[in-house]
């Protein structure tokens, strides 16, 4: 192995090594991260590249560390204690000591990501305020950070122009059908992989929100595909939703992180033509920031 080698070992890295020795798995430690199982993966692998040696052992149980993975992970968590110590000291310097970050969020985005990066941030930083606004989608995100009513951003990119963007992770589209419901295409289900295609999702009633950006979207992928979108019901409240899908009223096309938590007597299924959205951080391009803020995005993992 070559100096050049350990010289471009990434914080991320150590991150995620950390976060996968915690959890015991890849998929949990993703979580927990707020990226994606592959970043996760991809993290580790290049690691054990980098080191020349393998730090897990994977199998149906999770991921458990190696003998050697075990030291590695000692050294890995002193370097981010280093870091956090390194990160405090600097605050103090540009003056981290007070100030306000004030935050805008869609709903998924507010619910699931938010609350961890505000626990993380007022950990490091605990005399700096943050506060919260809570939309209803990205676009009046977006607005509210062009009308000065917010500093940064939990939106959908690509954007408009006038931001700078970092995008945090990948949010899988998935169908979300009723346990019990009959699969139609049954042998071509199962050949696939247990995955949908759009056209099988055709046979099914629609349950949208809504929500007209959603309803466009779909719109387009069903025009593409020479069918007309039946929607039988729309509903405001993501929960509405998932509550009728449960009853076995119809499949909807959702964000995986927008269904979290799954209720029960609801099956997740994936697209055979995988479709994603990807969820990241706005800030206006041309605005005067405060160190707050940078601070705020640098605990994102965003590179400012």
């Amino acid at each position: 192995m070559q100096d050049n080698h350990l010289s471009q070992l990434k914080l991320s890295q150590l991150r995620a090594l950390v976060a996968v020795a915690d959890q015991g798995n890849f998929g949990e430690a993703a979580l927990e991260l707020g990226i994606s199982q592959s970043a996760v993966s991809h993290a580790i692998a290049t690691l054990e590249d980098a080191l020349g040696v393998v730090l897990f052992s994977r199998g149906r149980s999770g991921a458990q560390l190696t003998p050697v993975g075990e030291e590695v992970v000692t050294h890995a968590r002193q370097v981010l204690r280093s870091l956090d110590a390194m990160t405090k000291v600097a605050a103090a310097a540009k003056g981290l000591q007070g100030g306000q970050v004030r935050v805008a969020a869609f709903r998924s985005a507010a619910t699931h990501l938010v609350p961890k990066a505000i626990a993380q941030f007022q950990q490091r930083f605990p005399a700096i305020g943050v506060t919260i606004r809570e939309y209803y989608d990205f676009v009046e995100v977006d607005q509210a950070l062009r009308a000065g009513q917010a500093d940064v951003g939990f939106t959908i990119l690509p954007t408009r122009e006038g931001f700078k963007t970092w995008e945090l992770l990948d949010d899988e589209f998935v169908v979300l059908l009723a346990d019990g419901i009959p699969m139609r295409h049954a042998k071509q289900f199962s050949q696939q992989g247990n995955r949908l295609t759009w056209e099988q999702l055709t046979d099914y009633p629609l349950i949208c929100l809504e929500d007209a950006v959603h309803i466009q979207f779909l719109n387009n992928l069903y025009l593409k595909l020479g069918k007309t979108l039946n929607i039988a019901y729309r509903v405001r409240q993501a929960s509405t939703l998932l509550s009728m899908v449960a009853q076995g009223l119809g499949a909807a096309v959702f964000p995986r992180l927008a269904a979290e938590p799954i209720p029960l007597g609801v099956q997740v299924y994936r697209l055979a033509e995988p479709l994603s959205r990807t969820i990241g951080v706005a800030i206006v391009a041309d605005a005067l920031h405060s160190p707050a803020v940078f601070a705020f995005l640098e605990t994102l993992g965003c590179r400012v």
